[in-house]
């Protein structure tokens, strides 16, 4: 129970497969979680020294709850919680009608309240670990862009949760976030308009890998003094 424990959600595919794979390489042993893709986590776990896998749907409190402890039961510790899982929803910011208040409840379940419950439940053995947390958000939390009104909203709502706890849990445990522009995964296939913007108007010229953004969060993990930040990684889209 010595290693150094990583449970990272939604992590059998984009962003969260990276930054399994990369806190792997960087000594880590991973808790790897999905609500349905089981088949793959299981596959990823053999393969990565010492992982777990474990399914919740994390729509569900009492599932949400029950993964921090699944992971605790299996590993014994717990020194870093990347909230990865989110939802989006297209919707054209101009179709008030659109953004139901059904919409916006899910947005806000899946995107902001539950990655507090995790919080929540991991906050104790993040204390004696000294651990940290990554919050996963998006460039549209901080600017007005963005796939609908109430995802960019619910991941704003991130952002200033992660500051607020940086603040509340210092200096036993760190909590940061990054907030990533378009990057290329299944959530974001099939949006021409967003490939083509960031082709053309970002100065990188190029929407992200998975790979860029779990470098990031691997830095910020490895980082034991920086607390409370939003870092953007949209390849400077955010400047023009």
């Amino acid at each position: 129970m010595s290693e150094r424990v990583a449970l990272i959600t939604g992590s059998t595919s984009g962003i969260g497969a990276a930054t399994a794979r990369r806190l792997t390489r960087d000594g880590y042993v991973v808790a790897l979680h999905s609500r349905s893709s089981a088949d793959i986590g299981k596959q990823m776990a053999s393969e990565l020294k010492g992982a777990s896998y474990h399914q919740a749907d994390l729509a569900d409190e009492t599932a949400a709850r029950g993964l921090v402890a699944s992971v605790l039961k299996h590993h014994g510790r717990l020194d870093v919680l990347v909230n990865n899982v989110g939802e989006s929803i297209r919707i054209p910011h101009a179709d008030l009608k659109a953004a139901t208040p059904a919409v916006w409840r899910r947005m806000l379940d899946i995107n902001l309240i539950m990655p507090f419950v995790l919080i929540t439940e991991a906050e104790a053995a993040l204390r004696e670990a000294r651990g940290c947390v990554i919050n996963i958000g998006t460039h549209s939390g901080v600017r007005p862009k963005g796939a609908s009104i109430p995802y960019a909203t619910a991941k704003a709502g991130l952002h200033h949760v992660t500051r607020l706890l940086a603040l509340t849990l210092g200096p036993d445990i760190r909590v940061n976030a990054v907030a990533p522009g378009l990057v290329e995964t299944p959530m974001s296939a099939g949006w021409p308009e967003a490939t083509e913007l960031w082709n053309t108007r970002a100065p990188m010229r190029r929407a992200a890998q998975p790979e860029d953004i779990a470098d990031l969060v691997a830095a910020l993990v490895a980082n034991d003094y920086v607390t409370g930040e939003i870092v953007i990684a949209d390849g400077g889209l955010n400047l023009t």
